[in-house]
């Protein structure tokens, strides 16, 4: 949900030290791959075919703004409308530049009418406002309900398609040996799976992991366990496998997706539907690892979970 590297042409008509600064500014920024020509109809056709994303032009008159600065306008930004969001994170990101640079002139060349106080907001737990920072634990919700939900849904429908089914009920194999026997390699195979995301999410997502790794293998065991059982129960329905799939994802994939707080906040969503989310597993699975990844051991919240 977070956008940077957006590919940009940046046309400079005025060449004086004020406007060189500024590019530089735009240059240097993370948030943009910069192209750069004189002549703003250069860009034209590359914003057509969706080469670039916006076209920043610094005209002529830029340096004319510290004389006047209330009543010209600066900079031109042109955005590709076809695709809203990436025009307003381009937009949004070029106003940011913006008022930066102007902040540092302030502060070096003492610009008239510009404040030297800035108000300076500080966020807890996701300091950069990164949403990998709260969308990679919570995916890691998705891929348990999927390993323990999916995959167990097929464990016995399998047999029951290969006629296989008679044969074991013929074994003196009792029913509850027969369960652990195709529960247990499942939860197994669903901690490794999750140790090899967490893994994944603090050494090349370097997502912060704050809170105790005993407490979020506990966790997620009693969440496995749950996404475990509603597999099961569509397994025993389901006589096939294709059925049994589309069951799993209709009973469990798709409501820990949208339901969960994954991606929609809960809050923000109408009473009939705030009431079925209670009955979602992964909501609470969600909101635990997004504690314990961001804030840490905060036991009001896993416990109640």
């Amino acid at each position: 949900l977070d956008m940077d590297h957006i590919r940009v042409g940046l046309v400079l008509e005025d060449t004086s030290p004020d406007a060189q600064s500024f590019a530089n500014s735009i240059i240097d920024s993370r948030y943009f791959d910069v192209y750069i020509a004189r002549d703003r109809r250069f860009f034209y056709e590359d914003i057509i075919r969706g080469r670039i994303r916006a076209i920043i032009i610094i005209p002529s008159y830029f340096s004319a703004f510290r004389e006047n600065p209330s009543r010209i306008a600066p900079i031109q930004v042109i955005v590709d409308g076809s695709e809203p969001n990436t025009a307003l994170f381009a937009q949004n990101y070029v106003q940011g530049a913006w008022a930066n640079w102007l902040q540092q002139e302030s502060i070096s060349k003492k610009i008239r009418g510009l404040p030297l106080v800035q108000v300076e907001p500080r966020f807890w737990y996701n300091e950069e406002l990164e949403s990998r920072y709260f969308l990679i634990p919570g995916s890691l919700a998705i891929i348990m309900t999927l390993i323990g939900t999916l995959l167990t849904a097929l464990v016995v429908a399998r047999e029951w398609e290969r006629g296989t089914m008679e044969a074991l009920m013929a074994t003196p194999v009792r029913i509850v040996e027969l369960l652990l026997g195709k529960l247990i390699p499942y939860f197994i195979l669903g901690m490794i799976s999750m140790a090899m995301c967490v893994a994944i999410a603090v050494l090349h997502y370097k997502i912060p992991f704050r809170g105790s790794y005993l407490v979020l293998g506990f966790v997620s065991a009693v969440f496995l366990l749950s996404a475990l059982g509603v597999g099961l129960l569509v397994s025993t329905i389901a006589r096939t496998q294709f059925v049994a799939a589309q069951s799993a994802l209709a009973a469990a994939f798709l409501p820990s997706f949208i339901l969960s707080g994954f991606i929609f906040e809960i809050s923000s969503m109408e009473a009939p539907i705030r009431l079925i989310t209670y009955v979602i597993s992964a909501r609470y699975f969600v909101s635990s690892l997004q504690t314990l990844f961001l804030v840490g051991n905060v036991w009001q919240l896993i416990i109640s979970n």
